[in-house]
C-alpha cells in the first residue's frame, strides 16, 4: 500500500479559529500557497503554488485514490482544503463510501477513509496534540521550526494596510523573499517532523477500529447540521437590543462608565458593602440568595448581561457554510484523557436546556423580532434566547432529528468493569440507579418521591461525582452545594459511596498500580483485582 505524507500552507481572509476549516476553505480568496509532500517515505518536496509551480499529476491522482493512504497532522484540515482545491480544478469528489445515499447530496469532500492523522495517533497515546509538542516529547532529531508562527501570520493572514507596506492587505513572496524561502523550509520541515513521529510511534499502532471511528467522525463533520439562519439573525438582533437596554439600566443603577466591566462592577459592589471574588454564574447566583435588597437588581442585571450561551448564535453565524449548514463541530479524541469527542465552534455537546412550556410561540416571536412581546411575556430576554438555541438547528430536506442519550452510561460501564454486582442487578431490573445507590449508601429503602425520597439527591450527586475516583472537590464541581447539601455532609457522602461500592474502589487502585508498574517497568502489565462478593 502506498502512502503520501502532506503538509500545506494556505491563505484565507476568514478566521480559521472563529469559523472552522469548512468556512475557511469556502472563502472566495482561499488559496493553497505551499504544498509539501513525500511519497512512500521518499524525498520531501515543496510545491510553490504562489510562484507558478504545480502539483505533479501523479500526486493529484493519489489524492483521490483510496488505495493510497494520505497522512497529515490534523489531517482534516488538509483534506478539506484540498477538497476545495480539487473542486476548483473540476475534479469530482465523493465524501462518503461508494453508493452511500448521501454521497450526491453532500459529496463535496475527499473520502476520509483513506486518510490518517498523526495528531489523532498522538491523542490516542496521550501525547500533546501540537506538532511541536509531540516532537519535544519524542525527542525528535528534527523539530518544528520555531519561526513558523510568525511566518504563518505574515503570509497566511491578511495584513493591515500602512504607509510602510504601500497600503497592501496581503503579503506575497516578492514582498519578503528571504521570509518566503524560510517559509518554504518551514513547510518542508513539518513534513519531515510528521514522518519522524510516525516512525517513532510505529511500535504503538492505532487499532483499525479506532481509525474506523475517526473516519466516521470525519463523515459527521463533513455532513454538518442545518441551521435556520433567518432565525439566528433575528435572535442576534434581539440580543443586541437587549444588551443595550440592560447596559443602560445597569448604568442608571450604578452610574458606572462601563457596566460590562468586571473590575468596575466588583468595585461598585465592594463600595456598597458586598465583597465578591468573581462575577461568575455560580457566585452571582449564590450571592443573590443573601445579598442586600438594594443590590439584588444589580446582580440580576449582571447575570443577564453575562449570559454567555447566547454567544452560540454568533458562533453559528461565523461558522455556517453557504448551504446553511455548520460543519466541523467535533474533534475526535479531543478530550485526550478519556478519548471522548470534544466540541468545537458552536459546542453541540453543551447546549442549554429549554423549559419554556410554549416553546413554539416563543420561537415565533423571536423569529419575528417582536422584542416588546418577548419582554412582556418572558421578561428575561437573554434567558429566553438561550432556551431557544436548540431550535436554531433544523433538519433539512424532509428529514427529522432523532435525539438519544445513553442512560447512566458512566455508572453502567464502571460497574461492569469492576463487577459491582448489586449495581448491575439494579440496572438489570431497570431500577432508579440514584435511589438504589442512596439505599446502598444509607442502608434504608429509598423511593423517588416516596419513602426516604430526600436521600435520592445525595445518591445522585455521589453517583455522578464519585464513580471515577472523585471526592469532595468533585462533589462541589458537580454542584453539590448548589443542590442544598452542606459542606460538612460532603466527606461523609464520599465515604458512604465508597463503602457501598467496594469493588469499584478496588478496581481504581488495581488500575493505578498497573499503570505505575507499566510506566516504571516500561512494559505491558495487567490489573489484578480480588473482588468482594456483594449482593
Amino acid at each position: 500500500m502506498r502512502t503520501l505524507e502532506i503538509d500545506i500552507e494556505t491563505f484565507s481572509s476568514v478566521s480559521l479559529q472563529k469559523c472552522g476549516v469548512y468556512k475557511y476553505a469556502e472563502s472566495p480568496d482561499f488559496q493553497i500557497i505551499l504544498f509539501g509532500y513525500s511519497m512512500d517515505g521518499g524525498e520531501v518536496k515543496v510545491v510553490d503554488l504562489l510562484q507558478g509551480e504545480t502539483i505533479p499529476q501523479d500526486i493529484l491522482d493519489a489524492l483521490t485514490d483510496d488505495a493510497v493512504i494520505k497522512w497529515a497532522h490534523n489531517s482534516g484540515f488538509e483534506r478539506v482544503c484540498l477538497s476545495r482545491y480539487l473542486a476548483d480544478m473540476g475534479v469530482s469528489l465523493d465524501s462518503f463510501h461508494d453508493n452511500h445515499p448521501l454521497s450526491q447530496e453532500y459529496g463535496r469532500f475527499l473520502n476520509p477513509s483513506s486518510w490518517r492523522c498523526s495528531m489523532t495517533w498522538a491523542a490516542y497515546l496521550g501525547l500533546p496534540l501540537s506538532l511541536s509538542g509531540v516532537g519535544e516529547i519524542l525527542g525528535l532529531e528534527k523539530k518544528k521550526l520555531t519561526e513558523g508562527k510568525e511566518l504563518v501570520k505574515f503570509f497566511c493572514q491578511p495584513c493591515a494596510p500602512t504607509k510602510a507596506n504601500g497600503g497592501r492587505t496581503r503579503n506575497l513572496p516578492f514582498d519578503a523573499l528571504e521570509k518566503w524561502e524560510l517559509f518554504k523550509s518551514y513547510n518542508l520541515r513539518d513534513v519531515e517532523v510528521e514522518m519522524q513521529i510516525q516512525r517513532k510511534l510505529a511500535k504503538f499502532p492505532v487499532p483499525d477500529f479506532v481509525w474506523d471511528e475517526y473516519h466516521l467522525s470525519e463523515e459527521i463533520n463533513d455532513r454538518g447540521i442545518g441551521v435556520d439562519m433567518p432565525f439566528v439573525s433575528a435572535c442576534l438582533s434581539l440580543d443586541a437590543r437587549s444588551t443595550d437596554a440592560l447596559t443602560e439600566a445597569m448604568r442608571e443603577l450604578t452610574a458606572l462608565e462601563n457596566p460590562n466591566s468586571v473590575v468596575q462592577v466588583k468595585g461598585w459592589l465592594a463600595d456598597n458593602g458586598l465583597e465578591i471574588d468573581t462575577l461568575g454564574k455560580k457566585e452571582v447566583s449564590a450571592q443573590l440568595k443573601n445579598a442586600p435588597a438594594e443590590l439584588v437588581p444589580v446582580l440580576q442585571l449582571r447575570q443577564q448581561l453575562a449570559k454567555s450561551s447566547v454567544k452560540k448564535y454568533t458562533a453559528m453565524e461565523n461558522a455556517v457554510c453557504a448551504d446553511s449548514r455548520v460543519r466541523g463541530m467535533f474533534m475526535f479524541l479531543g478530550a485526550s484523557r478519556t478519548g471522548r469527542f470534544a466540541g468545537r465552534l458552536v459546542q453541540l455537546q453543551n447546549l442549554p436546556q429549554n423549559h419554556i412550556p410554549d416553546l413554539d410561540e416563543a420561537r415565533a416571536l423571536a423569529g419575528a423580532e417582536d422584542y416588546d412581546a418577548l419582554e412582556m411575556l418572558y421578561e428575561d430576554i437573554p434567558d429566553t434566547l438561550s432556551q431557544l438555541i436548540r431550535t436554531a438547528f433544523m433538519p433539512q430536506n424532509g428529514r427529522k432529528f432523532i435525539v438519544a442519550d445513553f442512560s447512566a452510561i458512566e455508572a453502567r460501564v464502571i460497574s461492569w468493569f469492576a463487577k459491582e454486582q448489586w449495581k448491575l442487578d439494579a440496572f438489570a431490573k431497570d431500577e432508579d440507579i440514584y435511589c438504589a445507590t442512596a439505599s446502598q449508601m444509607f442502608h434504608v429503602p429509598v423511593v423517588k418521591h416516596g419513602v426516604n425520597g430526600e436521600l435520592r439527591q445525595k445518591g445522585k450527586v455521589a453517583e455522578l461525582a464519585c464513580g471515577y475516583g472523585g471526592s469532595v472537590g468533585a462533589l462541589k464541581a458537580m454542584g453539590a452545594l448548589e443542590m442544598g447539601l452542606k459542606e460538612l455532609e460532603l466527606q461523609p457522602i464520599v465515604d458512604s459511596w465508597r463503602g457501598a461500592n467496594p469493588n469499584i474502589v478496588k478496581f481504581w487502585w488495581a488500575i493505578d498500580r498497573a499503570a505505575k508498574a507499566a510506566i516504571k517497568g516500561k512494559t505491558h502489565t495487567s490489573a489484578k483485582v480480588i473482588y468482594c462478593s456483594t449482593s
